[in-house]
Order: structure tokens, then sequence, then C-alpha cells
């Protein structure tokens, strides 16, 4: 009985190899590094299973030649050491010049892809990244569109609501990982990215586009890609910048060079780049950090209350009309 189970359970982790390595994002028990939709992704993904299975064929090399000298140079057969084996020049010439000629063979392809991973040359377009606590401001360099994305109002409602159920998670399947306001980018467009931060260190990290890159005050961090699939990318912040970290994830949504065009003419035109996040409207917008903005849910359930609009003062009475 237990060893169907296991044969089952192995069947099942050898087909879920090839899904799991083709996927675009992680996903639950997978195995294996994703292809990405990046040239980046893709160079990182070859440079690992070469790596791999190069290690693979160590191993059974190894592990082979030990079960036969296990097996056949037994002391119940009577085997007696050969010192000449243990001592020989060739044999140690040969186990050293081995390795050199492997590790010369993984570090040739690993360092071309490495140079051409930081190649920003030749970009079509540039997109400054700037970390905040706790969202992200995108800013399309030479467009004059920006757009502040932040966690989504349900997953911040459904993650401070301590009467959740798990029902109301799984009809958000995308909770803690959506956000407001996705960074929309084109596909087959290589694309720069400019990454800073506000205050703290960040990290900007979208697995399917093969690569995370810090974002820090005071230095800006230069990273490309060039996404070949349309599709939601899903990411997070990989460096702990506060007690908010958790809920600071990314969303990139690659579409075509048309619809991008139609996409930027629509900001453009309708004018609604958001403000910076120190300049808050009178009843709050969502747009700032949550310690300032009343509009956050936290705000009020922590019993910071909205602040109510200020009536505008009276003007004072002219002296002169009193009497």
């Amino acid at each position: 009985m237990r060893q169907a189970r296991f044969s089952r359970w192995g069947l099942a982790v050898l087909a879920a190899l090839p899904a799991a390595a083709m996927a675009a994002a992680p996903t639950r028990w997978q195995l294996n590094m994703g292809r990405g939709v990046t040239e980046s992704a893709r160079h990182a993904y070859e440079a690992h299973m070469l790596a791999l299975w190069i290690c693979v064929a160590i191993g059974a090399v190894v592990f082979l030649a030990m079960g036969y000298a296990m097996f056949k140079f037994r002391h119940s057969k009577g085997a007696v050491p050969d010192t000449s084996f243990t001592h020989s020049t060739k044999l140690e010439v040969l186990w050293t010049v081995i390795p050199v000629v492997l590790l010369v063979i993984m570090a040739v392809p690993a360092t071309a892809k490495l140079i051409a991973m930081y190649d920003t040359r030749d970009s079509q377009m540039t997109v400054k990244v700037t970390g905040i606590q706790w969202m992200w401001k995108y800013e399309y360099l030479g467009e004059d569109v920006e757009i502040t994305s932040r966690l989504d109002r349900e997953s911040d409602r459904l993650r401070q609501n301590g009467d959740t159920t798990r029902a109301e998670l799984d009809a958000h399947p995308a909770y803690l990982l959506d956000v407001d306001n996705p960074l929309v980018l084109p596909v087959n467009t290589k694309i720069r990215f400019v990454i800073t931060a506000d205050d703290v260190i960040h990290s900007w990290w979208v697995p399917a586009l093969g690569w995370k890159q810090d974002a820090i005050p005071g230095i800006i961090n230069e990273a490309w890609t060039d996404i070949k699939e349309p599709g939601l990318y899903r990411g997070q912040c990989a460096e702990l910048c506060g007690k908010d970290h958790g809920f600071m994830p990314i969303v990139v949504k690659a579409v075509s060079q048309e619809e991008f065009g139609q996409w930027l003419a629509a900001q453009k035109a309708a004018g609604e780049a958001p403000t910076e996040p120190s300049q808050i409207p009178e009843q709050g917008d969502g747009t700032a950090p949550r310690s300032v903005d009343p509009d956050m849910v936290d705000d009020v359930q922590q019993g910071e209350e909205p602040a109510a609009p200020q009536a505008p003062a009276a003007a004072p009475a002219d002296a002169t009309s009193a009497g």
C-alpha cells in the first residue's frame, strides 16, 4: 500500500517537471526554475540547466564508481589495497584537469549571459522605479506619465479583518499579490529600468522577468527586460523594508505594442498622473503611505479616525461696522 502511494507520488512529480520548468511564474510544488518570459530569464534558466546536468553526470559517475568498488573489491572476497591505484600520478592529473575543464565549460557561457543581462544599451524606452514604504512609483521617462502602485484595497481589507473566512480568501486568488495600478509594458520591446528608493532599501523582483534589483536611496541601479509573451506577471519586494514589507506586491501587465500605445495615449489625455505621496487630498485617496492617509482601512482599525474636513474660518467682523 505504502509502496503504491510512493509510486503514484513519484509519477506525479515526474509528470509535473516539464510543466514546472515552463512556468512563467513560481507555482506550488514547483521543483525547477521557470523559463520566464524574457531573454534574461531564459539565460538564467539555460545556465542553471547546464550546471544541473553536469552535476547530475558527475554524481552518477561518482556513485556508480563507489558502488562498483564496494561490491567488486569487498573484504569478503579477499580484496587487498591497491597502492598503485591510490598513488597514480596519471589519476592525480586526470581528476585535476577534468574539474577545471568542466568549470570552464560552465563559466564561458555563464559569463557571456551575465554580461548580456547588464547591457542596457539600445533600449527603446526607460521606466524609473522608486520604492516607497510601502508602494512603488513608476515614471515613464520622456512620456510625462507616472503611476503609483500599491496593494489592492480588497487584499488590504481581507488581511486586516479578523473575521475573514477561507471562502473569502479563495474568492480572491491573487490575495496579497494584486495591486491597484499595475505596471503596463509592451512586449518585444527592450525596456531599461532605473531603480531607486525614497526612504529605505527595497528590492524590485518579478521572477518571470529573470532578475531582481535593489532599490537604494541616493543610488540609481539599472536593469533591462524584453518581455516575449503578453500576460500578468507578479512579484514582491525582496528586501525587508519595514512592518508592511510583506504587503508590497508588484504586478507587471505585458500587452501588445499597439495596446500599450493606446494605454499611454489615454494616460496622457486624461492627465491623471498621481500626485506625490506627501500631497494628500482632503479625504485621502489611497496613494499616500498608510501612516498619513486617512482613507486607509488600517488607520481606522488602529483608532486613527479620518480627519473631518475643516470648515473655512469665518472672516473677522469689520471693526468699523460693529457699532
